[in-house]
């Protein structure tokens, strides 16, 4: 969306401000997060991919084969997906892909990763993903593989685990940046993208069960490696 509004505004400089994209520099958006230089500016979710890793490892030590399942296309994947190959084969780690461009083909990417006995799953901020994980989480649950994944949201539709940033807050400072353009002339292209802390671990208290364990055993664990740990059950939308 915010690629179709950059083209539509390339000859009428209309401010144009962006919420939670992943990598606005990569996707061309902007030239740089401090200083975007053209009509867009606004908020990003960058994913801390190290932060997620180091979270698979806490919890499973053993851990040998990781999935990671996301989307070719999506251009916010492209760079956590390069970032996680890099820290597994760092640490010695098997890493395979599953890609899929729409809810069939992922839900047959988890077939496979069932298949081949994969000890975790990791997914960005993907889209494609996200829109299918209330029809993939109880085939990885069955299989005891858990889960992690880039938002909340994904673990409100029954991934193990979304990592990322507070999307309320985010929501509120892109309602801010707006504002002050509107209301205070600000110029869009000395915004500087808005980026946040990568701290929350949000986890699925029903699927922590199902694997045998507690919310409470498992956000001891994590409570280092995150300035917060939250609970969340399985539903298919925030009240």
């Amino acid at each position: 969306v915010a690629m179709n509004m950059q083209a539509m505004t390339e000859d009428r400089p209309i401010p144009v401000v962006f919420a939670a994209v992943s990598d606005p520099v990569g996707s061309a958006l902007v030239e740089s997060l401090d200083a975007p230089g053209g009509n867009l500016t606004g908020t990003s979710d960058y994913l801390d991919t190290n932060a997620v890793m180091n979270l698979i490892f806490a919890l499973n030590p053993d851990a040998q084969n990781i999935a990671l399942l996301y989307n070719l296309s999506e251009d916010s994947s492209t760079a956590p997906i390069a970032a996680a190959k890099e820290y597994l084969t760092e640490k010695g780690v098997n890493y395979k892909d599953y890609t899929g461009t729409n809810v069939n083909e992922v839900m047959q990417a988890v077939d496979s990763i069932v298949a081949d006995r994969m000890d975790a799953v990791f997914t960005p901020t993907d889209n494609t993903i996200m829109a299918a994980e209330l029809s993939i989480y109880e085939t990885l649950l069955e299989a005891a593989i858990p889960h992690y994944t880039g938002a909340d949201s994904f673990a409100l539709n029954g991934a193990f685990l979304g990592y990322g940033v507070d999307y309320a807050n985010l929501g509120v400072e892109t309602a801010d940046m707006i504002f002050d353009i509107l209301v205070n002339g600000a110029s869009v292209s000395d915004m500087p993208v808005k980026t946040f802390d990568n701290g929350t671990a949000t986890v699925n208290t029903e699927i922590c069960e199902a694997f045998g364990t507690t919310y409470e055993a498992v956000a001891e664990i994590f409570a280092p490696f995150c300035t917060k740990v939250q609970p969340i059950e399985t539903s298919e939308s925030f009240d």
